[in-house]
């Protein structure tokens, strides 16, 4: 286990703070008037989800976490359960809730590869594809001139999930949509 700086504190790097691993989600170093520097950082728990404002000081040293990922293949999911197995040994199955999921999961087609992150042999989160490719499969007709909504209409996707998109998608084209954000990226042709 390594320790790092406070100014090593960086976007996308995992610590631990109080004895469970962080990923750091913003970070900003500065100096307030004659005083040392400090490193202001928004932290997300992979262990309950919840997201912290902590301040690092010039003296502070923070032990990075060891996180290990192994790749994983998505199945299916009933129930508001998420079954996965892995991608040598398909009977080596197992569920996880909607929950340890999160929102990403509703873009989740099966057979996806996706990378499952463990600290100290607890399953701590899963590393999605940031983009993914879905087929609309609902999409209302455009009508002309209607822009006073900003121009975009809801559809449904293949998996269920539901988005915002332009008025030009129609059903039965493949999109490009952002599994972080939730948003339409791009038509893929």
């Amino acid at each position: 286990m390594s320790l790092i700086n406070y100014n090593e504190i960086t976007v996308h790097k995992y610590i631990e703070h109080e004895g469970e691993p962080w990923e750091v989600l913003d970070s900003r170093v500065f100096r307030m008037q004659q005083r040392k520097p400090v490193n202001q950082t928004k932290l997300k728990s992979l262990m309950s989800g919840r997201v912290a404002e902590v301040t690092f000081h010039q003296s502070d040293k923070v032990p990075e976490a060891e996180i290990d990922e192994r790749e994983i293949k998505y199945l299916y999911n009933n129930k508001g359960e998420f079954w996965f197995c892995e991608v040598k040994d398909p009977s080596k199955r197992f569920k996880m809730t909607a929950e340890e999921v999160g929102q990403g999961g509703q873009f989740l087609k099966g057979n996806t590869l996706i990378g499952l992150q463990t600290w100290k042999e607890k399953q701590v989160g899963l590393r999605l594809p940031i983009k993914v490719e879905l087929k609309v499969v609902e999409a209302p007709p455009a009508v002309k001139g209607d822009t006073a909504k900003g121009g975009s209409k809801q559809i449904k996707l293949e998996t269920g999930a539901m988005i915002n998109a332009p008025l030009f998608i129609n059903e039965g084209e493949m999109i490009r949509v952002n599994t972080t954000t939730g948003e339409y990226v791009e038509r893929v042709n």
